[in-house]
């Protein structure tokens, strides 16, 4: 690559990601530490130390991001450790099963959870049924368990996400040094815990970060649940006092500081482990083909994991198909008209429109920069490429409610991001940026990985041939990755489309509502509205499975597409 457009493109994105990126984040930190004549304080965070609602608030947000990622952890270990030594029935099918979960948002999925949980709800119906409850003393498990509500909600949408990671790392590991272990007389479980474990720790680590950080700031679940002394929705709700209340930016500033070091102790402690985490050596697989009963128990656990899983899912659906669903297991009414209702109401089409156009901009900004930024890293040789890559996966770290908030705070009259508000307060142009930042890594990843595995040499081929830079990329380069961006945008348009704290926050007026705050929004309707908000939830849930089956097959065989 011309040396010359890779610095322009460098310091274009570098420039693009200061101003957009860090600029909103670290000025909700700066208007947590300025005095209201501009002179530094720590008064504001202070106060929120000294008030006892907001530690509790904090403390809650940290309790479920551990307990969260600790659940987490206990579901994708075990699954990723069998799935990485045992082949066994159905591996293939239960393996793409597992990731499931990754269709239903965790606020979508709480709203049929919601209703199995609640007082009449179809647990304790079941419960009545087989004679295991008193019908006059019924358990209000929501009021009981909202926080274990949460934390099971959390871990049965994140941990595809762990065991991916974990997957990926352990089939880094060079399998002769277990069989050293083994060999020398270590027994399994010592062997797990002394080799298999410590080895793999990069890539647990890695993907417990995200786990975490993603618990610690969920904002939609906890709102569903009315979980509200939490912080992330302790400041949703402090929006509405933001030109003279300093709490909100203070709590924002906790998080984001929590969230930072979560992630920097990770990377410090783990980012550099490479420790037998070399390529497996071909011929070497340590893979045991299991029969009969070993093979049955395996199958057994992933169809239990997934079908656990898929309760969320099911809530939902039988929700929006339920004409009457009220102390009884299973809908007692069905009926198809909530579909029908959900797209003729004033809120829905109009939501879904402002939704494919936020998310079908926002995805061509992240392949255009997505594109260049990988062609800098692939094929550049420009000292500073290696930084660049880590800048643009940094919105993996940074929870999106401190990235909507900023944008929110600095879009105020007389503030610099104001310029983006439209027409009648519209904030199209904010959503559309935040919606291509936080989905930018989706496309880097999957255009690194394809400029990695294509020849370089049918580049140099056309350019010594007379074909210019831009006709190489147009004719060449794009052609030949073109699965991988493919797949990239699939993802990165389909996770767009059901943000959840950029559209709760910014997305202030009905008629800029998109997908996920009309959902939100319906549920606090009177009547038949948790159904209409369950019918949208099912539509959303479809369009993100085809979405996530075709990234997959576009471009999932190339690898390299989920490994951030």
């Amino acid at each position: 690559m011309n040396r010359r457009a890779a610095i322009g493109v460098t310091l274009g994105v570098s420039v693009l990601f200061a101003f957009f990126f860090i600029y909103p984040a670290l000025s909700v930190v700066g208007e947590a530490f300025r005095k209201p004549d501009g002179g530094f304080t720590l008064a504001f965070v202070g106060e929120v130390f000294r008030n006892p609602v907001y530690v509790e608030g904090l403390w809650n947000a940290l309790l479920l991001g551990v307990t969260s990622t600790f659940v987490t952890l206990l579901i994708a270990f075990p699954l990723a450790l069998i799935s990485h030594r045992y082949d066994f029935f159905g591996r293939r099918i239960l393996g793409a099963l597992i990731l499931v979960p990754l269709v239903l948002p965790p606020f979508v999925g709480a709203i049929g959870v919601t209703h199995i949980l609640s007082v009449t709800g179809s647990l304790n119906a079941l419960l009545i049924e087989m004679g295991l409850m008193d019908p006059a003393h019924r358990i209000d498990w929501l009021a009981e368990g909202r926080f274990w509500g949460i934390v099971l909600m959390n871990a049965l949408h994140l941990y595809p996400i762990l065991y991916m990671n974990i997957v990926a790392s352990l089939a880094n590991l060079d399998p002769a040094m277990e069989q050293a272990a083994e060999n020398l007389g270590c027994p399994p479980m010592r062997r797990l815990f002394r080799v298999t474990l410590p080895l793999a720790m990069p890539g647990i680590f890695a993907g417990s970060s995200i786990v975490f950080i993603w618990s610690f700031t969920e904002l939609g679940v906890p709102l569903v649940f009315n979980y509200s002394r939490v912080a992330p929705v302790q400041v949703f709700h402090g929006i509405k006092d933001l030109g003279g209340n300093p709490a909100p930016y203070a709590l924002v500033a906790v998080i984001l500081i929590i969230s930072a070091l979560v992630f920097g102790l990770t990377k410090f402690l783990f980012g550099r482990s490479t420790s037998g985490a070399q390529p497996r050596p071909k011929g070497r697989d340590a893979e045991v083909k299991l029969r009969g009963l070993n093979s049955l128990g395996c199958t057994m656990l992933f169809a239990g994991v997934f079908a656990i899983a898929s309760i969320p899912h099911a809530g939902v659906v039988m929700l929006a198909l339920s004409e009457d669903w009220y102390d009884s297991v299973a809908p007692i009414e069905w009926t198809l008209r909530h579909f029908a209702e959900a797209l003729g109401d004033p809120l829905v089409v109009p939501s879904i429109e402002n939704s494919l156009i936020y998310s079908g901009f926002a995805t061509l900004i992240a392949v255009i920069v997505g594109l260049a930024i990988a062609w800098v890293v692939v094929r550049s040789d420009i000292r500073g490429r290696n930084l660049l890559d880590a800048l643009v996966m940094l919105p993996l770290a940074v929870p999106g409610l401190v990235l909507a908030f900023g944008y929110l705070a600095l879009s105020q009259e007389g503030k610099p991001l104001h310029f983006l508000v439209g027409v009648g307060g519209s904030p199209a142009l904010l959503l559309i940026i935040a919606y291509a930042v936080r989905r930018l890594p989706y496309v880097v990843r999957a255009a690194v990985a394809g400029l990695q595995q294509s020849n370089p040499a049918m580049e140099e081929a056309a350019r010594s041939l007379g074909a210019g830079s831009w006709r190489t990329l147009r004719r060449i380069s794009i052609p030949l990755i073109g699965a991988n961006v493919a797949a990239g945008a699939i993802l990165a348009f389909a996770f767009a489309m059901l943000e959840v704290s950029d559209s709760l926050i910014l997305a202030q007026q009905a008629q800029h509502y998109p997908i996920t705050k009309a959902i939100y929004t319906l549920l606090s309707t009177l009547g038949n509205g948790h159904e209409l908000a369950a019918a949208l939830g099912v539509w959303a849930m479809v369009f993100l499975g085809i979405a996530i089956v075709g990234a997959t097959a576009v471009g999932g065989k190339k690898g390299g597409l989920f490994k951030f």
